[in-house]
């Protein structure tokens, strides 16, 4: 593909074709790479919650915000914030892997911020109260470093994390 021309879908939309890894980085053009959550799939909420939670679990955060974002689109105006910040919870994980820290922590607290209006009603079996508790922690490792300091007093930056061994839990009991 050269520089001038776009990726485009079958109507004509600008959609980068480039295979991406399991953090959703794009690879180069012709390299195996791991196949694409399908945009506005119409699930349930219970399905979206299962596939969100298989993707965690196999470390492919990136792809479970992808599904985030279709309940987030489609989904009723009362649970769009629910599923936006499901979403950012996602995306903030896949930045904490991919070792950015400040990003990563910034996405964590923005999404339980979303999710907080939502602490005490459990939408669909979500264990929103645990997921705030497991954003919250993750986005502080994440940001302070747990390598002590670097010259001049600053946070040793945090490794990129395990993106399937840091998956949150969706649901109580899940696994």
């Amino acid at each position: 593909m050269d520089a001038t021309s776009r990726d485009r879908d079958s109507e004509g939309r600008a959609r980068n074709a480039r295979p991406r890894d399991g953090l959703g980085r794009p690879l180069p053009y012709g390299a195996p790479g791991v196949e694409r959550q399908p945009e506005q799939v119409p699930r349930t909420p219970d399905e979206t919650v299962r596939e969100a939670q298989r993707l965690l679990d196999a470390g492919m955060p990136f792809h479970a915000h992808e599904v985030f974002e279709d309940a987030w689109k489609s989904g009723p105006s009362s649970e769009r914030e629910l599923w936006r910040g499901l979403a950012q919870l996602a995306v903030g994980l896949t930045h904490a892997a991919r070792g950015n820290a400040t990003g990563g922590a910034r996405l964590l607290r923005r999404g339980a911020s979303a999710l907080a209006a939502f602490r005490d009603a459990r939408p669909h079996g979500i264990a929103v109260d645990a997921l705030l508790d497991w954003a919250g922690e993750l986005a502080h490792r994440v940001e302070t470093g747990e390598g002590g300091t670097v010259p001049g007093g600053r946070a040793r930056p945090a490794e990129p994390v395990d993106a399937a061994g840091e998956a949150p839990r969706l649901r109580s009991g899940s696994r």
